[in-house]
């Protein structure tokens, strides 16, 4: 389905019901795919400029995931099974959606691509594995609450999400700029992620300018994280890839919550990597963390494995009370970080190389 809205308001008050026909989703004929990056299927796609969809905390998509989550089960999909994206703005300039639930999404709720000037403000996604098999886990790989590239000041505001996999993705693509404001509630997730960045050897990822405030993470596997592909091309996408280069810079990331995380802040440059692998050419530069307050599952508070070939630079730590468990220290791991400032006399030193 697709609305083309120009100075348009959209009142939603009741629930797009997605139907869970497999097999007709996974026909290739019946697969709309609006999203560059990893050759994405879409289900609701959004497209136009100045317009708002509201939806009044009552209205919004009923994705009957469930049945997709089952078929699958906890297994490696390649490209083209079929299971879309819930929600997808594409090509929006000056676009706002407000209130909007998404109950059971087959795959990521939301997505923003080729857009600039997008707010989200109030999104409710939740993605729960109701299966025996996975009783105690919630295993839904790839429901992400919301995946972002191609696009330029996003603002996204009382999102809360509930999902087996990132709450919030930021990915780059080509030479666009970022900057974008969170302010979100998520449980059950793996978190917030910078990535993966790195997977297009010829389209070089930035991003830039994001501020991510007023976050409260809870457990059991949620955490601030930033990921790169190698610098060896191993494949290509939507499942392979790698040697793509670029930078993250100007990220501030501030009054952060943490409930029983794992490691609070992670970064490293191996994603879906294999021994021997060149490293990744991408930097990460310029990174806040600012007013962190909670509790960690392990010792571990700061953990950047950054790379030999683009060591990390200008890493800024203030305020950071995360208590480990009890009757442990806090530790902190920094490889190729060239310069940091904010953590405890030594620990963190600068240039460890691998």
């Amino acid at each position: 389905m697709q609305w083309n809205l120009v100075n348009s308001h959209v009142d939603l008050h009741g629930q797009l019901n997605f139907i869970f026909d497999l097999p007709y989703w996974m026909d290739p004929a019946h697969t709309y795919r609006a999203i560059f990056i990893q050759s994405q299927a879409s289900w609701f796609v959004v497209t136009g400029q100045d317009f708002t969809i509201d939806a009044h905390r009552t209205g919004g998509i009923v994705g009957n995931g469930q049945h997709w989550w089952s078929w699958y089960g906890n297994a490696t999909r390649l490209d083209g099974d079929g299971r879309p994206v819930a929600l997808s703005l594409v090509n929006v300039t000056r676009g706002t959606v407000r209130d909007f639930t998404v109950d059971s999404p087959p795959f990521w709720c939301n997505a923003v691509a080729d857009a600039r000037d997008v707010v989200y403000d109030g999104m409710r996604c939740i993605a729960q594995n109701a299966d025996a098999t996975y009783f105690g886990q919630n295993i839904v790989w790839n429901t992400d609450g919301i995946d972002t590239f191609r696009a330029d000041n996003i603002t996204l505001r009382n999102f809360d999400i509930t999902s087996g996999d990132d709450c919030l993705a930021i990915k780059g693509v080509k030479a666009l700029e970022h900057s974008q404001i969170a302010r979100e509630r998520t449980n059950e997730s793996t978190g917030i992620a910078f990535g993966s960045l790195g997977q297009y050897a010829d389209l070089p990822d930035y991003v830039n300018n994001v501020l991510l405030e007023d976050v409260t993470l809870i457990q059991p596997d949620p955490q601030i994280y930033f990921k790169s592909w190698t610098g060896t091309r191993i494949g290509f996408p939507p499942t392979g890839g790698g040697a793509g280069g670029g930078r993250v810079s100007g990220v501030v990331v501030r009054n952060v919550k943490l409930e029983n995380v794992t490691t609070p802040i992670q970064l490293y440059q191996t994603n879906l990597g294999h021994p021997g692998d060149a490293p990744s050419k991408l930097q990460f530069a310029n990174l806040t963390f600012e007013n962190w307050t909670g509790t960690a599952q392990g010792a571990t508070m700061v953990d950047f494995e950054c790379s030999p070939a683009a060591p990390c630079e200008n890493l800024s730590f203030k305020s950071i009370d995360v208590a480990p468990p009890m009757g442990t220290s806090p530790t902190y791991s920094c490889v190729n970080v060239a310069s940091v400032s904010g953590l405890p006399a030594g620990a963190c030193p600068a240039v460890k190389k691998a």
